[in-house]
Formats: C-alpha cells, structure tokens, sequence
C-alpha cells in the first residue's frame, strides 16, 4: 500500500474538477456507525459507489479498489469486461478503445484515492493485511460485494470473502467488528446506512459468511425499498431503459 506511485496534486486537481459537477449527495444514518472501526458494504451502482464514497464521506473511510483498476496494462481489460462487456454488440468496439483511453487516468485516481488494492491471486494476503492494518488505526473500510449474478431488482449476489476480515481482525484484537450497511441511490442523491450486524467469531467461517451476506443483502434491499420511488443504478452496466426502480412490478398494479 505504501509503495504506489501517487499523483496527489493531479489527484487533487481531478476530484476538484469531479466534486463540481458530481450531483451533492445527502448521507443519512450517521448514528448507525459504530464509533469503533467497522466494515460497511454497499451496494456498487456502478461507477457512483466509489466515487460517492470518495468525495462525501470522511477521510478516515478506505475503499477496496480491484487491482486491475490501478496497474496500467490490466485496466482495459478488466474495464471492458466489468463495465462494458454487455453493451450492444456493435458498439462494443468503442467500449474496448475507452477501455484504453481510461487507462492512465484510472491509474491516476485509484491509486491516490483512500483506497486498498484487492488482489485475488497470491498477493490476497496483501490486501488482508493493508486492510487490518487500517482497522487497527481505527479507520472504517467500505466494500463493493457484488457480482455478475442478480439477487432481486436492487443488488447482485455478494461475494462472500471480505467476511474474512473479521475474522482476522477478530484473531489480532479480540474485538468483534461489524458489518453496517449501506444504501446508495444516486438518483435521490442520497447514501443511506443502516444498522450494524456483528461478526460472531464462535460461529464456523463458512456459516458465518453466508449469514453476513444474506443479512447484508436483505438490509440494503430494506433501505432501498423503504424510500421513495427511484430508478437504481444497476451494478452491471447495462441499457438504461433496463434499469429496476426500487418498486417491484406487481407492486405498482
């Protein structure tokens, strides 16, 4: 984490330049968050996820940023298979070129942002570490869980693994930590958290992983449907006219 190439004042310049035309966004449930370290998890919703939790919550909150995203020959691949890949045929070819166009500017900003690189191969263990490291000093880390398979008209499945933080905060410090949801819906321009669900280190890992997940899932799905009637940004980025609003179909008749 410490041996990136930084580009603070570039950095400084674009989020400068991102702030100005980013819709304000209104965070609401502050008085959910622990006041001790947490893991929030929310949903992706695209390219709004990350950079909503850049520019409006406070510095002490890391984000888990793939790898891909910060090393200059993996970016146009990974970018065109994660945002793009389900675009149109015949425009598919542009995407592939954005996808290399973004590249040196994805570097810029992924690897100055409060963010830790999440590797899937044998470097995993150095994004456990950078982010426990973190947790002990007392900052909070956010997570984007989903991936490419639908859960119901709000969220993708969550991935399971980021549970393993806990327990290896939980194996250093004798703390459990929790896990806090959160709610992002770019179109009402508002960010909402909800109640903490803690680990519970006497339950088996792999019980334990689906149990956070599911209460996960089902808490951000609660929000979401709690607040007034709102396109959702999806997490795949497909056509807009196929974007859900957070009330189900055989809701409105």
């Amino acid at each position: 984490m410490n041996n990136r190439k930084r580009y603070p004042r570039l950095f400084k310049f674009i989020k400068s330049l991102v702030r100005f035309v980013y819709p304000k966004m209104t965070v609401l449930g502050w008085e959910n968050l622990p006041e001790e370290p947490s893991i929030i998890i929310a949903n992706h919703c695209q390219l709004h996820g990350p950079i909503a939790c850049e520019l409006y919550l406070p510095k002490n909150f890391y984000t888990w940023c793939a790898a891909q995203m910060m090393t200059l020959k993996d970016v146009p691949g990974y970018a065109y298979s994660d945002f793009w890949s389900q675009k149109p045929r015949a425009l598919r070819p542009l995407y592939k070129l954005a996808a290399y166009l973004i590249a040196p500017l994805s570097v810029v900003i992924f690897n100055s942002a409060r963010t830790i690189a999440v590797h899937r191969d044998r470097h995993l263990l150095s994004t456990l570490r950078d982010s426990l490291c973190l947790l002990q000093e007392g900052n909070h880390i956010v997570i984007f869980p989903e991936e490419n398979k639908p859960h119901n008209h709000i969220l993708y499945d969550f991935q399971e693994g980021f549970v393993d933080v806990a327990r290896l905060y939980h194996k250093h410090t004798g703390r459990e930590i929790s896990f806090v949801p959160l709610y992002i819906a770019p179109k009402l321009k508002q960010m909402h958290f909800g109640r903490p669900i803690p680990f519970s280190a006497d339950t088996p890992i792999h019980d334990e992983r689906r149990r956070i997940c599911d209460a996960l899932m089902r808490k951000i799905t609660d929000i979401a449907v709690s607040l007034p009637e709102h396109t959702v940004i999806p997490y795949r980025n497909i056509s807009k006219r196929d974007y859900p609003t957070n009330v189900r179909k055989e809701e409105k008749s």
